[in-house]
């Protein structure tokens, strides 16, 4: 296979896939010229190039991984045009860059996925949801999904619309995560906490609450109610939080500007 781009997402992808066994031999292609050193000591498994034209002569590869930043895919994706093939499928993980995008500047019988990975993936706990266009086989779609599942779920839609959407909820979704955490030790420490005492405890709540949520079969809202007794402190606190002008109709606002912006960086 070939992985154009190996940055933070790339590094965390190629880890994950030399670590589950997943690829054999991967040549890697840095743009910008570096190469994470913790990208996956694998010996002979990886061929560092500095640029498409130090790949090595006749390799054939059968699926092309896209991770370099969005600002430079119009210098960067063009010189890969020479690797369409029906044997070969690009897998992207731009967010912003649609599937037209691509097969503007590889061609419209490019076999494409659009993919939307997030930072959990660098853990294997990440979820990634893709949109295959018309010329993807089965098979390139099977190979995609075990690329992707390597660092965490994966999840398909055939309407490519829904991934500004899914660009709000998943790919950003770890921030909005991250802000809890530092807004609850603020709370903490607004309530006569620690700065130190607070921080700890709302990391290890929500990484915990994140870990029970996963391992359970329940849905969320019963895993709430499991921890909200009547009339008792969690009651007290929801009431707040779930009140007509409480969290979600903020997180709605929050989603839907995402989601806007997602498809004013797509046009």
């Amino acid at each position: 296979m070939l992985l154009v781009g190996c940055g933070k997402m790339g590094g965390a992808l190629l880890d994950g896939w030399l670590a589950a066994r997943t690829v054999d031999h991967v040549v890697v292609v840095e743009p910008q010229g570096a190469f994470p050193a913790d990208a996956g000591a694998a010996g002979q498994r990886i061929v560092r190039c500095a640029g498409v034209s130090r790949i090595p002569p006749g390799f054939d590869p059968d699926v092309v991984v896209i991770a370099v930043k969005p600002q430079v895919m119009d210098e960067v994706v063009p010189g890969y045009a020479g690797f369409v093939r029906p044997g070969t499928v690009f897998l992207s993980i731009a967010a912003g860059k649609t599937i037209d995008y691509f097969t503007a500047r590889l061609g419209a019988d490019a076999a494409i996925v659009r993919a939307m990975p997030n930072t959990p993936a660098s853990v294997g706990r990440g979820m990634t949801v893709a949109v295959p266009n018309a010329a993807v086989t089965p098979e390139q779609r099977r190979l995609c999904e075990t690329l992707m599942g390597a660092v965490g779920q994966v999840a398909w839609v055939e309407d490519e619309s829904m991934m500004d959407a899914v660009t709000a909820v998943s790919g950003g979704g770890p921030a909005y995560v991250f802000l809890l955490i530092e807004t609850l030790a603020k709370a903490g420490v607004a309530a006569g906490l620690p700065e130190d005492l607070a921080m700890k405890i709302a990391r290890a709540t929500v990484a915990g609450s994140g870990e029970l949520a996963a391992r359970s079969i329940e849905p969320a809202a019963s895993l709430r109610k499991n921890v909200t007794s009547p009339n008792g402190t969690t009651q007290a606190a929801l009431e707040v939080l779930m009140a007509d002008d409480g969290i979600q109709p903020l997180v709605d606002r929050a989603i839907a500007a995402a989601t806007a912006r997602s498809r004013e960086l797509a046009s």
